[in-house]
């Protein structure tokens, strides 16, 4: 049973340690007194009789910490005798223990809080039911003209891998879709973002609705009865959480649609602008539905469990390319692509996040560096009490120890204050980073605690252990001679705070140069020319129902009545419509032929994005006509069969050639083509910041078509602010339709903001960082060169006293300083470099290696620089040689 005493005496000794000791103090004592009374009885006097017993027993100081070190829990005493010290030592110097403290929360905090983004967005699995199974099925044009490989999926075609695959365990589809909602209770009408979803979508997806069921097969086709289903900020927001809205009627576009269900909360697929479903058929025609060529839809996989992915993709693959054979000359890609549902979720948030991941992990090293240095130096004013430690007998390990426990309590209050900060700093990252994918899985958890506290503990041994190594060396006694004050050690000391100034050097040269390159390419971004004009400019969204509008007359009565209101408002100088305006994304496109020039054999038709706009739209926004007219008063109605045509679609389909009066076969509304004349050239425009001009195709939005001309966004050009005609505009909209809701109210200059908010963000960002990274090593940099100085006093007193000008010891000085800024700047220069080819998929007009941004940057670094080594190099030349030599 010794174990049991074993456990006794381990329970004894951590919590009545202080009485147990107590006890040995005693003990010790009375030993030492019997001694004593021994040796009297043997004839001695009482100063005798102490010192031989004294002797013989030993120094009972040193047999107490032997017995105690063989004491359970005596490491833990150590590890907290440690900590007490290193808190006193800190104590004793506050303004360094705030400077230190200070950087590693800046640094700790910013690294926890991207990588609180980075696990929520990129890291945590999705909602759904082993989500690691899900993969997006994707159609693959090998000579696509896009920079990406996934396009998504014509309607038949899906229905054909559903059908007629059997490698997954099932597909679903979805895609995008929207209306006016209005309510049987009087609601106020609302333009809401909604997805058309198969009826085997939430199954496949394993989504249990919290409330009512989801579609059936019967209701995803064409002519069932109309059903939807809400999302759970809309049930919240609008139904203000009522159960029995289950069951009820709701209008879309005027029609009514029976609500079966509610989904959960944490379903926020594909994002939070997502506020209803609908069946995925329901919103097709039969003729859409039968479309190989008709690209709109995401298709959701699930693999077996069993079957491997490469295969099922293969099968798919090879059912594609019939398709393909079956349809020559049509848009049918030729293959099909696979990658995981979780990279198509945050496809266009991953590079940014990781820019931003390692930015912060530099600043951190920098800050780590930094402390170093601190630590370093303080090293150096400690030396001759660390050698008084030494030489009483502690050894190089423990006093290793004490100083990197001291570093480690500089790291857990910087954490702890970097954790507090990063909480802060999350949200506004959320609430300030547009279209951030998963925003609302973005929280703090137990496995960013863990990393916190990792980080913690690897910034306390990177920035703490070179240090103590080093204030512990081998000539750590030769502190203790008074004419130590400027040997060898000192020059170490001195060679290792510049060798670590150095890597904080090269570590900031890399984020100054991968912020100026993102930068550099935002101007870039900020300054693209659309092709239009942007100032003064207001545009307004709106959708006229399909039902209540289903005819081309009712249409083009709404359309023409809108603008005839609007151009007559006092402010208005232009107004005219287009389906999208220039910078707000794709907008779909369509095939054509042209007559004129016929293709042999089964050559795949080419593309160009369509436009829909009325004749005054071109002169309201300011694009210019290179040649032919506009649309006039004959495109109307069933007359409109006439466009026009872009410089790019002119240059590519009609090099050398004057295009007007030739024509063009495109079906705008249908599957079956229509010859259109070409009557106009204008210039080109951008249809997103950051994308290269694409052929594009006009056609007027006079047609009235309610499939295709419903949704329209009016342009006005105002001569005042542009967002102060909002609401007169909007007031004129509710006169013709009250109705009707108006959405996306945005300035041109906003639209262009919109599409380059997250370049700005990110590349924002990653500058704060790398300033704050200049700042600290500026600070390194003053402190390295006030170190030497102090050092070197009595040699710049001895060089003044044999006639050195106060010009050569301040050129001296600030030498010195520069020796680490340059070698770090040729380390930091090559990083910077690779940082740049790294980056490269993410800049616009930037080149990686841009001559301009290594300039900037490195003009920066030197003028900090040489600011930071001016300060000390001052202080030396002030110094008065005679009172140099006297403290010598």
């Amino acid at each position: 049973m010794r174990w049991l005493d074993r456990l006794r005496m381990s329970v004894l000794m951590l919590f009545e340690r202080r009485q147990e000791a107590d006890r040995l103090d005693q003990e010790l004592k009375f030993h030492l007194e019997q001694q004593v009374a021994e040796n009297q009885a043997r004839g001695m006097s009482p100063e005798q009789a102490r010192t031989a017993a004294m002797l013989s027993f030993g120094n009972p100081t040193v047999l107490n910490e032997e017995t105690r070190s063989m004491w359970s829990w005596s490491g833990a005493e150590g590890v907290w005798r440690n900590l007490r010290y290193g808190a006193r030592t800190l104590r004793r110097a506050p303004g360094f223990a705030a400077t230190a403290i200070v950087v590693m929360a800046l640094g700790i905090g910013a690294t926890t809080s991207l990588f609180t983004i980075v696990r929520s967005v990129l890291l945590k699995p999705l909602p759904f039911k082993d989500p690691e199974q899900l993969v997006m099925l994707y159609e693959h044009f090998r000579q696509s003209p896009s920079s990406s490989p996934y396009n998504v999926v014509a309607p038949a075609d899906f229905r054909d891998w559903r059908q007629q695959t059997h490698g997954f365990e099932d597909m679903a589809a979805w895609r995008n879709w929207g209306g006016n909602l209005s309510g049987e209770r009087g609601e106020l009408p609302e333009m809401v973002v909604a997805a058309a979803g198969s009826w085997n979508l939430f199954s496949t997806l394993g989504i249990e609705p919290v409330l009512g069921r989801t579609f059936t097969p019967d209701e995803d086709r064409e002519g069932a009865n109309n059903v939807v289903m809400l999302t759970w900020t809309l049930f919240q927001s609008r139904y203000s959480g009522d159960k029995s809205i289950v069951g009820k009627q709701i209008r879309i576009d005027s029609k009514p649609y029976t609500v079966v269900g509610v989904l959960p909360p944490s379903f926020v697929y594909p994002d939070l602008t997502v506020k209803l479903w609908v069946p995925y058929y329901s919103t097709l025609t039969v003729e859409e539905a039968n479309l190989h060529d008709n690209h709109q839809s995401y298709v959701i996989a699930r693999r077996k469990s069993k079957q491997s992915l490469a295969a099922a993709v293969a099968e798919v693959s090879a059912l594609q390319y019939q398709i393909h054979q079956q349809n020559p000359g049509r848009p049918v890609a030729e293959d099909a692509l696979s990658r995981p549902m979780i990279d198509d979720v945050v496809e266009d948030a991953k590079t940014p996040l990781l820019v931003l991941m390692g930015a912060v992990g530099c600043m951190l090293l920098i800050g780590c560096l930094n402390v170093s240095n601190l630590l370093v130096a303080r090293g150096a004013a400690r030396r001759k009490e660390v050698a008084i430690r030494g030489a009483l007998g502690g050894s190089r390990w423990r006093l290793v120890l004490e100083q990197l426990i001291e570093g480690l309590l500089i790291c857990l209050a910087g954490g702890a204050l970097g954790v507090f900060l990063s909480i802060s700093a999350t949200d506004w990252l959320v609430r300030h980073w547009q279209e951030l994918p998963r925003s609302e899985a973005i929280r703090l958890d137990g496995t960013v605690l863990a990393f916190s506290t990792l980080i913690v503990f690897a910034s306390a041994l990177l920035a703490g252990l070179i240090p103590a190594i080093f204030s512990t060396g081998k000539d750590l006694l030769t502190s203790l001679h008074d004419s130590s004050r400027s040997v060898q050690g000192s020059k170490q000391r001195a060679a290792l705070r510049q060798v670590l100034l150095g890597g904080e050097i090269a570590l900031t040269v890399v984020l100054l140069v991968s912020a100026g390159l993102l930068f550099r390419s935002f101007i870039h971004l900020k300054s693209s020319d659309l092709g239009c004009s942007t100032d003064k400019v207001l545009t307004i969204k709106y959708g006229l129902p399909e039902k209540q509008y289903d005819k081309p007359g009712k249409v083009l009565a709404f359309h023409e009545g809108l603008l005839q209101r609007v151009r007559t408002l006092p402010g208005v100088v232009a107004a005219g419509l287009v389906s999208v305006v220039p910078g707000d994304g794709y907008g779909g496109d369509n095939v054509f032929t042209i007559p004129e020039h016929p293709q042999q054999g089964p050559v795949l038709a080419q593309d160009a994005i369509t436009r829909m706009a009325d004749p005054g739209y071109f002169k309201a926004i300011g694009i210019p006509l290179l040649s032919g007219h506009f649309f006039d008063e004959q495109d109307r109605l069933g007359r409109t069969m006439r466009v026009l045509i872009s410089k790019k679609f002119a240059d590519q389909f009609f090099p050398g050639e004057n295009p007007v009066g030739k024509h063009v076969r495109i079906p705008f509304d249908s599957n079956k083509p229509e010859t259109y004349e070409i009557v106009g050239v204008v210039g080109d425009t951008l249809f997103r910041v950051g994308q290269a001009v694409r052929p594009m195709i006009y056609r007027c939005i006079f047609t009235g078509d309610p499939r295709v001309d419903s949704m329209a966004t009016l342009i006005v050009r105002t001569a005042q602010e542009p967002l102060a005609m909002a609401m007169p505009v909007q007031k004129q909209v509710s006169a013709l339709d009250p109705d009707l809701p108006v959405y996306d109210v945005m300035t041109m200059e906003q639209v262009l903001g919109k599409s380059t908010a997250s370049q700005s963000f990110s590349a924002s960002l990653v500058l704060a960082f790398a300033l704050l990274s200049l700042l600290l090593a500026a600070v390194g940099l003053y402190g390295v060169l006030s170190f030497l100085v102090t050092q070197r006093s009595a040699e710049i007193g001895i060089r003044m006293a044999l006639g050195a000008q106060r010009s050569e010891v301040l050129r001296l000085v600030v030498l010195d300083g520069m020796r680490p800024v340059i070698a770090g700047l040729l380390l930091g220069l090559a990083g910077g470099a690779a940082a740049g080819m790294m980056i490269k998929s993410i800049l616009f007009g930037t080149r990686p290696l841009d001559p301009v941004v290594f300039a900037a940057m490195i003009g920066s670094l030197l003028f900090t620089a040489v600011i930071a080594s001016a300060i000390p190099a001052l202080r030396a030349c002030r110094i008065e040689p005679v009172q140099a030599l006297r403290i010598e």
